[in-house]
């Protein structure tokens, strides 16, 4: 059975950080491309980051130059560090197995003063 869990949402100031991470289960990670994802209210789900099982990136324009996408084999776990956030990074963030169906429960960033 295929377990993704996201951690390290919260509340953050404007121009803060956070780190997110999502660890994975029941899948041979290293050989899986993972993405973040994330939705505002009232707003479709989009991609915000991917990582290919090589190690190659690709970022949406928004989070280009903030965010940072990784990931670590040995723990089969893929993060996302959040630097510069601004109120309109507020939403939930899931975290995805490449292009199937396996999402995690998501976790909420808050970006508010």
């Amino acid at each position: 059975q295929v377990q993704l869990v996201e951690s390290g949402g919260g509340l953050v100031q404007p121009v803060g950080s956070l780190r997110l991470s999502c660890a994975a289960s029941g899948i041979t990670f290293r050989i899986n491309d993972m993405a973040w994802y994330r939705q505002a209210p009232g707003k479709q789900r989009d991609v915000v980051a991917r990582i290919s099982s090589g190690g190659s990136t690709n970022y949406a324009d928004s989070v280009k130059g903030r965010f940072t996408i990784s990931r670590d084999n040995a723990k089969s776990t893929v993060y996302l560090q959040m630097n510069s956030l601004k109120p309109e990074d507020t939403a939930v963030y899931y975290c995805r197995v490449g292009f199937t169906t396996y999402w995690g429960q998501g976790t909420q960033v808050t970006v508010s003063s």
